[in-house]
Parts: structure tokens; sequence; C-alpha cells
């Protein structure tokens, strides 16, 4: 890869960049081809509209990502910035002053800039939501367009080594076919002011799979690095139901999906088979997650029912933590968090668990010991529709031993294999976020980090941390299990920064 080692940004004032004159070291050359391996982090100033720390971006943090090796950020971007009274077809060209200074600590520090449109009119992944669909409705995608169009016009011969364009943050729920089709009346509005700028999308189902359908677009691709959430995201806020995951592990032994459907749910549903073969009793205990409309939980041992519990979700105050009528399926949904233990017998056993009348349960937990004991346990998060997969317990240990685990080699087969086939046809592909929420466990996160860290580097992949100050960075994440090291004023994790410098 050839590079860029002396650069000189000078654009005129008439494409609506003031002019600059910075000179940027060993900035990679960049095409939607072959994106340069870069590495760095999402700087989030402009992320949320009503976010109190929002406002210009800091030089503070150019400067120290360049000082410790780094030279990529990616801009997270609210389009109602820059919109005028909430007309989302005024843009307000004073409002760009900041975005326009992010340029030049780009382009002074050596650091690649990505603008991305984490909030586009008609789509986001936060709330509030939009008030209209960008990908069905036609005047939303021509409104978002000006806005692409807008930005293509502005930075129009700032060169692609230093700045590039991220069109939309994790589209999800529609068709490839739609999404493409999106993409291309965008690409053409940035491409109709400015034909070269380098443009990346993100692929598709949360960015976490190529969409072969933007191929001929000729942009590269943008994926994600938050496999599992279980790890990513345990106890983040803003994710339901992450506040009743069990404890996160790395690797992470999987039981698959979680649920036990009734007979009506019966192509979705699947049995959780556990095998035992102890010389003492065991005592097996799950805890019921939510529960839809009745469910009758059956533990069978060898086809014989050995014990049997029934769930009946109602109105007010009941043996479950909160109950609520869902009007849409004319039925109480409830969270039990229940724990329910049964005694195997010695011997060599398959435990079944199943529903045998009513529709469906979730299990969040399976623990195993002898009674006073827990030899062990796994934490489940319930994913609807996928099969649950068996678990030996271990005669010698007592240890979950499942048939699925996830680990390295399971972030490859799931995920990366099929970003490098098709980074191996030519398109620039690399991964826009990535990291753990500050309340996973450091050893865990390190473990975990590492695993991806390596499968980005056996594809080629460049990355950036979804945060460089914050809950998922090396500066000031607030984690309780962390040994701080002070560094221009801020609390650096020093552990993950080395793990980060050394791919």
């Amino acid at each position: 890869m050839s590079f860029i080692t002396a650069l000189v940004l000078s654009v005129s004032v008439a494409s609506g960049l003031p002019a600059i004159c910075y000179e940027a070291p060993n900035l990679p050359e960049a095409s939607a081809e072959a994106l340069p391996i870069w590495r760095g982090f999402n700087l989030q100033e402009k992320f949320i509209l009503e976010w109190p720390s929002s406002g210009p971006f800091h030089e503070e943090d150019f400067r120290l990502i360049s000082e410790l090796g780094f030279n990529f950020v990616l801009l997270p971007m609210d389009y109602r910035f820059w919109i005028m009274d909430g007309d989302l077809e005024q843009i307000n060209e004073d409002a760009f002053a900041d975005l326009d200074q992010a340029i030049e600590f780009g382009a002074k520090y050596g650091i690649h800039v990505c603008m991305n449109f984490h909030r586009a009119p008609g789509h986001t992944v936060a709330s509030p939501p939009e008030a209209t669909n960008l990908w069905r409705d036609a005047e939303t995608q021509r409104v978002c367009a000006m806005h692409w169009q807008y930005f293509a016009k502005r930075y129009k011969g700032v060169p692609n080594c230093l700045l590039s364009f991220n069109l939309f943050n994790e589209p999800h729920g529609i068709g490839r076919s739609t999404y493409a089709a999106v993409v291309k009346i965008m690409v053409d509005a940035i491409r109709s002011e400015d034909p070269d700028r380098l443009i990346i999308a993100d692929g598709v189902e949360w960015g976490m799979f190529p969409c072969e359908n933007l191929v001929p677009l000729g942009i590269a691709q943008a994926t994600r690095g938050y496999q599992p959430s279980s790890v990513s995201h345990y106890l983040a806020s803003w994710v339901e139901g992450a506040d009743k995951w069990a404890p996160p592990s790395w690797p992470v032994r999987s039981v698959g999906g979680g649920f036990l459907y009734g007979a009506a749910k019966k192509k979705i549903g699947s049995l959780l088979e556990i095998d035992t073969d102890h010389t003492t009793p065991l005592v097996l205990t799950v805890t019921v997650g939510d529960v839809s409309t009745h469910a009758r939980l059956a533990f069978k041992m060898d086809g014989e029912e050995l014990y049997t519990e029934t769930f009946t979700p109602g109105e007010g105050e009941g043996p479950w933590q909160k109950s609520i009528f869902h009007p849409q399926y004319n039925c109480f949904q409830a969270t039990y968090d229940k724990a329910v233990s049964v005694t195997i017998p010695p011997g060599d056993h398959q435990v079944t668990l199943e529903i045998t009348e009513g529709d469906w349960l979730s299990l969040t937990r399976i623990a195993v010991g002898d009674g006073e004991t827990e030899y062990d346990a796994i934490g489940v998060v319930p994913q609807w529709g996928r099969k649950n997969r068996g678990i030996t317990v271990s005669p010698e240990t007592g240890m979950l031993e499942t048939r699925n685990k996830q680990d390295a080699q399971w972030l490859w087969g799931t995920y990366f294999s099929k970003w490098a086939a098709l980074k191996d046809t030519g398109i620039g592909v690399m991964v826009g976020e990535w990291g753990a929420f500050s309340k996973t466990p450091h050893d865990i996160t390190l473990r975990w980090m590492e695993d991806n860290l390596k499968t980005f580097q056996r594809v080629g992949l460049g990355w950036a941390l979804w945060n460089f100050r914050g809950a998922f960075g090396i500066l000031d994440s607030g984690r309780s299990d962390v040994i701080y090291e002070d560094f221009h004023g801020h609390q650096l994790d020093r552990k993950m920064l080395e793990l980060l410098q050394r791919y």
C-alpha cells in the first residue's frame, strides 16, 4: 500500500469549506476497492442532539489518538444538529463549523475522518424514533439525499485519504434489494457533486452481514464487532432485557435459543436435552424468565415425566415480577425470574425440558449441583426462533459441556468468513464499531477483544472502537475492576490500550 507522506490540503471557499493548509503525514490511500487497515475510534460529540456532551470535537482527542499510534476516527452524527428550526429541508451552514474543524484536526494529526449519519432523516436506532420511514417513503429519501448532496458539495476536493462518508448506521428490518435501492439514491446524490468521493455503507441486519446487492454501486462496506451481545452489551441500559442476563463469560457456552415452545409453535420449537451420568444425585436448576399466556414446563427423564410446573401470567400482583397485557396478542406476558429445581437420581439419564401445553417461556440460567454446592452454571440470552442445543454434565467434574460454543472460531465461521469472501471480490471492508460495555468484567472483555482483533487481522480489516473516551473506550471508561493510570488528565486503561496497539 502506498502512503501520502506529505499532504497539503487546500480547498476553496466556493466549495463551502474554508481554505486550510496542513501537512498530514502517513495517511494511506483509500478506495472503495481497498480500504486501508485503519485503527481508531468513534468520537461522539454529534452523536445525539440531546446529549449534554454534544458540541465541538476536541482537538485533544485527535492529538492523543495520533500520539498513541492510531489513524482513524468515525463521527456518528445526528442530522438534527444541522437543520434549522426542525425543518428537514433547511440546512444551517453555520452548524458545519465543527465538522470543518474535525477535518482540519484530521489533516493536522494524520487521522482519517469518516462522517456517518447515525440518525438520518427517516432512520435511527436511537430514541426518539423518526416520524417517517426512510426505506419506504420516497419524500424522505429525497430529503436525505439532499443532505448527503450538501455534504458532497461542501467537502468536494478533500482527498479520500482524509475523508470518507458512511451512509447509515446499522440498517435492519428491511430487505436487501430495498436497502440497496435507497443506498443507490444517496450514492447518486453524492456523486452528482463529487464523483470520486469514497463511500461506505453498513451491511445488513444491524451491519452484521454483507449485502451483495450493494456490489454494483462501487462502494465499500462496514460491519460490526458486537457479537455475542451477552459479552458486548451486558447490563447496557439501552438494551432491553440486558439487566436480566447472567454474568458473561468468554468463550461462551451456548445452549442455542433458550426458548421452549408449545405445540402451536412446533415449527420453530425444540426441546432442551441434558445428558447426565453420575453416581450421586444431581440437582438441576433452571431459571424461568418470561412466559406468554400459559405454559406447563415438564422435566422428563428418559421419556417419563419427572416434574412439572405451570406458569399462567395474569393481571395485577402474582408470582411474577411484572405482567403486561399485550392487546395485539390478546394475552398477558410476564417476567418471572424464578428458579425451578429437580433432583436427577444416580445413573446414565437423558433429561428433557419441554412445554407440554401452552404458548412459550424463556430460560435465562441453567445450573447443576448437589443441593448444597453449585458445580457450574450457564447464563442464557434467549434468542427467538433458534434451536436449542444439547448439554452434557461431565461425570468427572460436574461441569456443563455444550454442543455449541461461541469462541474465536465461531466469530470467524458465523460472521467474518462472509466478510472475507466479500473482500476477496475486490470490495473494501472495515469494522465501523465494536467493543464491550464497561459492566462486562475486564478480564473477559480483554480475552474477547483479542479474539476479535485476531479475527480482524485474519481478514485484513481496519476498525474503530465505539469509544475513545467513555464506557467502551480506553479513557475514562468507569470500569470498577480496572487500575487506571493518569494520562493527560484522563483515566487510562493501559491493558486495553496495549492490547489494541499490538494489533
